[in-house]
C-alpha cells in the first residue's frame, strides 16, 4: 500500500490504521501532514512535503485532509493547519504546527536517522 518516495493521501480511518499497524512493527518514521483544501499555508508547504517524500524513501509520508477524514484529525487533536505529526512505533514523537519548511526538513532528517545502538 505504501509507495516509497510518494505522499500517500488517506481517504478514511481504516486505511490509516492499516498503514500505521504495518509500519509500527518496522519502527519506521511516519510523517502525517494534516491539511485542508481551503488553507493557503497548506498549499504553500505541499510541494516541500512532496520533495521530502522523494528525498527520504525510508520514511512514510501521509496526507490527511481534515475535512474529509475528521476521525483521524480528532484522534490526534489537530486544530490548526498545517500540522505535521511524526510517529515512530505507532507513538507520536514530535509535532510541528504551521508551515515551517526548515523545521520540517530538519525533523524528518533527525527522526529518520537510524536509532543509535548502545555501544559499550
Amino acid at each position: 500500500m505504501a509507495v516509497e518516495g510518494q505522499v500517500i493521501p488517506l481517504r478514511d480511518a481504516k486505511e490509516f490504521d492499516v498503514i500505521i499497524d504495518k509500519e509500527k512493527e518496522s519502527g519506521k518514521l511516519i510523517v502525517i501532514d494534516f491539511t485542508a483544501s481551503w488553507c493557503p499555508p497548506c498549499r504553500i508547504i505541499a510541494p516541500v512535503f512532496a520533495e521530502l517524500a522523494k528525498a527520504h524513501v525510508n520514511v512514510t509520508f501521509l496526507k490527511v485532509d481534515v475535512d474529509n477524514v475528521k476521525e483521524i484529525a480528532e484522534r490526534f487533536e489537530v486544530n490548526a493547519m498545517p500540522t505535521f505529526v511524526f510517529l515512530k512505533g505507532g507513538k507520536e514523537v514530535h509535532r510541528i504546527v504551521g508551515a515551517d519548511k526548515v523545521e520540517l526538513g530538519v525533523k524528518v532528517l533527525e527522526l529518520s536517522a537510524a536509532p543509535a545502538t548502545s555501544a559499550a
